[in-house]
Formats: structure tokens, sequence, C-alpha cells
């Protein structure tokens, strides 16, 4: 058995995914990490303002120090965005998201109870707020590259 246009097809989508989706999902990522960093930046709680400045996005891994929550793989080979926060002086970042437990102290106050800290989530709330319109945007995204190159 025989398929018409077999070499025509394949031709077609190795023109996808290499160049027309990279660029088209490439540009769908960074529109989405943008907008996920606002809505936690927007979430997140202010004290000095910190921990609001490090809430970021990098192509590729997290910077060293800081707090990867959320990475995000398109793909689209080894593209992916990483969405990261603390580092630095907002080293605090992953005791404000999920809270800590009651402990005793240790160094200049050793013995002490520490009565823990409320979670004030800020990062996954930011990211379930965001996720449907993400999800659907990368999509439109892979969807524009395939019907351009079967247009060709």
């Amino acid at each position: 058995m025989t398929i018409e246009g077999l070499d025509r097809l394949r031709r077609k989508l190795t023109k996808i995914l290499p160049e027309a989706a990279k660029a088209h999902i490439r540009e769908a990522l960074e529109q989405s990490a943008n907008q996920t960093v606002a809505a936690m930046k927007s979430l997140a709680p202010v004290d000095d303002g910190d921990l609001q400045m490090s809430i970021s996005w990098t192509w590729g891994d997290a910077p060293k120090g800081a707090l990867a929550i959320a990475t995000s793989k398109a793909k689209a080979g080894d593209m992916h965005i990483t969405i990261f926060a603390g580092g630095g002086d907002a080293y605090y970042a992953r005791f404000v998201e999920f809270g800590t437990a009651p402990h005793k102290n240790k160094g200049k106050f050793a013995g002490s109870q520490h009565p823990g800290t409320a979670a004030q989530p800020f990062f996954y709330p930011g990211w379930r707020l965001v996720s449907r319109r993400v999800k659907g945007r990368v999509t439109r995204a892979v969807n524009k590259a395939a019907r351009e190159a079967a247009r060709s």
C-alpha cells in the first residue's frame, strides 16, 4: 500500500517545528511569562519590595540562589522558560509562599520558641490565575505554525 503525497507531508512536518513553530512558540512563551510574573507580583505581599522585585523569568534554568517553583517546558526541543522568586535579598520567598512550622530557635536566640508563620501564597495562585490562558496561547501558536507550514 502506498500513500500519495507522503514525501510532501514529511517535508511540511519537518518545517513546522524547527523554524516556524519555534518563533511562534517563543513569542507565546515570552508573553505568557510576562503575564504570569505580573500576576504573581500583584499577589505577593509587600514589605520593602524585595520579594516582588525578585519574581522574574528566564530562558533555561533559574539563577543560582533563586527558588524555581515553576518551570514551563514547550515541546520545541530544549526551549523552556523558568519562572522564579527569591535569591539575594529575598531569600525568604519559600517561607512566605509555604509558611513555617513552630520551632525552637538556634543561634543568637537559642532555645526560644518561634510560633511559626502563616503561608501567604503568591506564586502558585498567580500561576493558577493565568494557566488556562498560557496553555491556550501556546496551543494557538503551534496551530498557527502548522497552518503556515501547510500552506507552503
